[in-house]
């Protein structure tokens, strides 16, 4: 029987605990290689060597275990793992961070071993025995069985074969999960059901050409030689590009299995993931939709240090909508069966955050109105403060008593006169309002803004 078919062996006299035989399987499925010496489930799998060296022994095609280094136990961990669970099917249990550590956890690390030990069991390799029938079967057949009865019986084999293996060679899988399941169950009942009957037909070929010519030799006759290729040599011929044919069409079926399993896994993330998005930008577009910028230039300010913080975190978020469109394009380039339910849902993520960008750019572009709206508003209420003072100061009756305090106050009328002269400029400017800043005069109830202007001044 193949290894998968054999459990750890445990003797009469040595019973071994369950940690017990799972060491001894492991320690004889990881000797002779370079660098692993498996004597705990701690220490002995840091550098990932041991993992990769499970991994190389039933699936050599996997690693190239020579170049592997105890030197990069990080790279050496993350590599198994990935392999593991993307072309064995195993689930990945541990992070490297939980193994490339002084103390790893042992019963994390014996878990993961038993998944490959569990994987590698259900495994098998394809490889169908090609040992010859040594016992001939008895002389049933009888001497007067004709040349016409092998070539009829050797033209329906090789004809069942050549079928066969036109059907094994075939590479037109379902899309779904269930339909390539139900291939491999088709193939199991082909190899326990379909095949045996038929490498019985063969070996009775064998016995029936052998026995035939050596009845005719006893009999001091030519020996019997069939229609051309139908020789016992053809039909061995036949028969191992069929068992080839068989392999090669169980990996087939089992890589596709795991495919498609790691699609499914990829499914359900991304459907994790783009529900986690939508409600993310829904949220988010809510924000930015509220104009609650407060009143007053001190208000305002604070609103747009607000908004540049909103805006950093939504361009942050970029990153992550990005990974389930990265998602949805691997699944769609893979061929994934539920593509058009992804590509839709896809559609609802990007168009919502097209629509939160948009809503962040007329938010940023009402708060920067209103800010130089406010202040504005700032600067009239200034001026008409200054004119005030200014207005108390013209308008007083106080023209001094003795020359020297006329003198003083045509100086301070110089002074002021010079004053107003200078704040020309900023009355002409802030009465130059653009029409915009105008329009959010009119809309100043909605942002609570008022106009601290006394027009009878």
């Amino acid at each position: 029987k193949q290894w998968y078919q054999r459990r750890v062996a445990i003797t009469a006299g040595e019973k071994k605990s369950a940690k017990e035989a799972l060491m001894l399987w492991t320690q004889r499925r990881t000797k002779g290689y370079r660098n692993v010496k498996v004597t705990n489930f701690t220490s002995s799998w840091r550098d990932g060597l041991a993992f990769a060296s499970l991994i190389h022994k039933h699936r050599p095609d996997l690693i190239d275990f020579d170049t592997w280094s105890r030197d990069t136990p990080k790279e050496n961990l993350e590599t198994a793992f990935t392999l593991a669970e993307e072309k064995l099917g195993i689930p990945r249990l541990l992070d490297v961070e939980d193994v490339n550590v002084e103390f790893p956890d042992e019963k994390s690390i014996m878990t993961y071993v038993a998944n490959y030990y569990h994987t590698f069991a259900k495994m098998k390799t394809g490889d169908v025995s090609s040992k010859r029938i040594v016992k001939m079967i008895s002389f049933l057949q009888e001497c007067e069985a004709s040349q016409h009865e092998y070539n009829r019986l050797a033209s329906s084999l090789l004809e069942w074969i050549h079928q066969t293996i036109d059907t094994l060679g075939s590479r037109e899988f379902p899309n779904m999960l269930t339909g390539v399941q139900s291939l491999l169950a088709d193939f199991a009942r082909y190899r326990t059901e379909e095949k045996p009957p038929k490498y019985t037909e063969k070996g009775n070929l064998e016995v029936l050409f052998y026995n035939l010519n050596a009845k005719l030799r006893s009999q001091s006759q030519p020996g019997f030689v069939p229609e051309d290729g139908k020789l016992i040599s053809d039909i061995v011929e036949s028969w191992t590009l069929l068992e080839q044919a068989e392999h090669a069409r169980e990996v087939a079926l089992r890589e596709e299995i795991m495919r498609l399993e790691r699609l499914e896994r990829m499914a359900e993330k991304f459907d994790k993931k783009a529900g986690m998005r939508a409600n993310w930008l829904i949220e988010n577009h809510k924000l930015v939709s509220q104009d609650s910028f407060g009143v007053g230039i001190a208000a305002v300010e604070a609103a747009k240090k607000k908004h540049e913080a909103i805006q950093t975190d939504i361009k942050a978020y970029e990153s992550r909508v990005k990974t389930v469109v990265d998602m949805a394009n691997t699944l769609e380039n893979e061929q994934y069966w539920g593509i058009d339910r992804i590509k839709e849902d896809l559609d609802k993520i990007l168009e919502l955050w097209e629509v939160l960008l948009h809503a962040l750019v007329g938010r940023r572009q009402r708060l920067e109105l209103v800010y130089a709206y406010t202040k504005a508003l700032q600067d009239v209420n200034d001026l008409v403060e200054y004119l005030k003072d200014l207005k108390v100061q013209l308008q007083s009756t106080d023209y001094g008593r003795h020359l020297g305090d006329v003198d003083i106050l045509l100086q301070k009328q110089t002074l002021l006169e010079a004053e107003y002269t200078a704040t020309q400029p900023r009355i002409a400017e802030s009465l130059d309002v653009p029409d915009n800043l105008l329009e959010m005069k009119e809309k100043r109830k909605k942002y609570r803004l008022r106009l601290c202007v006394d027009t009878t001044a």
